[in-house]
C-alpha cells in the first residue's frame, strides 16, 4: 500500500488505561468491554488523510507492567509520536504519568511529538481526575491533551490524527530531518488514502484493559 509518509507510534501508561481498546478503536473500529492484558507488544496500522497526502500510521502499544519494560523501551526508538495514556478514573495513572514521560524522553528522539490522553471520559461519575489537571500536566511539559472514550469513540480519531498533523506540519516547517530514520518516519509515494489493520501479535493473556 503507496503512502506519502509512515509515521510510528507508540501508546505508552499503565495498566488498564485503556491503550489496546484505543488502537482497536482506531484501527478497527471497534470497541472490546474485556480485552487481554498486553504482554510485550501489539500493534496495528490504519492510512489517514493530511492535506490530501495518505499518511500511514503503524501504531504500537505497549505493556504498562513494570517486568515487561526492558521490552517496551526498545519500541521507544524511532517513533515519531507517543500516546501517554491514563484513566480519568483512577489517581494512580494519573500520578504515574511524570514517571513514564521520563522514561521515555531518555530512550526517544527528542523530536518525538507527545499527545496526553485521559481515557474513559465517558465515565463522568466516577472521574477523579478533572480535565483542568490534565490540562495543566500537558502545558507544563509541552504536551497536547485530549480527553477521549474508546468505549464511546469521542475524541480517538482525532487524538491520533491530530498529533499526525503535528508531526506533518513539522516536517513541511522543516523542523524534522525526514531522512533521518530515528525520528520514526519513512517516505513513500502518496497515493489515496485508505484503511488497513496488521494486528495483533500473539503477546497477550486475559484480563479487561477497559474496566470501568
Amino acid at each position: 500500500m503507496s503512502y506519502a509518509y509512515l509515521f510510528k507510534y507508540i501508546i505508552i501508561g499503565d495498566t488498564g488505561v485503556g491503550k489496546s481498546c484505543l488502537l482497536l478503536r482506531f484501527a478497527d473500529h471497534q470497541f472490546q468491554p474485556v480485552h487481554d492484558v498486553t504482554i510485550g507488544v501489539e500493534f496495528g496500522v490504519r492510512t489517514i488523510n493530511i492535506d490530501n497526502k495518505p499518511i500511514k500510521l503503524r501504531i504500537w502499544d505497549t505493556a504498562g507492567q513494570e517486568k515487561f519494560k526492558s521490552i517496551t523501551r526498545s519500541y521507544y526508538r524511532g517513533a515519531a509520536g507517543a500516546l501517554l495514556v491514563y484513566d480519568i478514573t483512577r489517581r494512580q495513572t494519573f500520578d504515574h504519568l511524570a514517571n513514564w514521560l521520563e522514561d521515555v524522553k531518555q530512550h526517544a528522539d527528542s523530536n518525538m511529538i507527545f499527545m496526553l490522553i485521559g481515557n474513559k471520559c465517558d465515565l463522568t461519575k466516577k472521574r477523579v481526575v478533572s480535565s483542568e489537571e490534565g490540562e495543566k500536566f500537558a502545558e507544563e511539559n509541552g504536551l497536547i491533551f485530549m480527553e477521549v472514550s474508546a468505549k464511546s469513540a469521542e475524541n480517538v480519531e482525532e487524538a491520533f490524527i491530530k498529533t499526525a498533523g503535528t508531526i506533518y506540519r513539522k516536517i513541511e516547517d522543516g523542523e524534522i530531518d525526514v531522512l533521518n530514520e530515528s525520528h520514526g518516519i519513512q517516505i513513500g509515494i502518496g497515493s489515496k488514502p485508505s484503511v488497513a489493520v496488521d494486528h495483533k501479535l500473539p503477546f497477550v493473556y486475559g484480563r479487561s484493559c477497559c474496566r470501568s
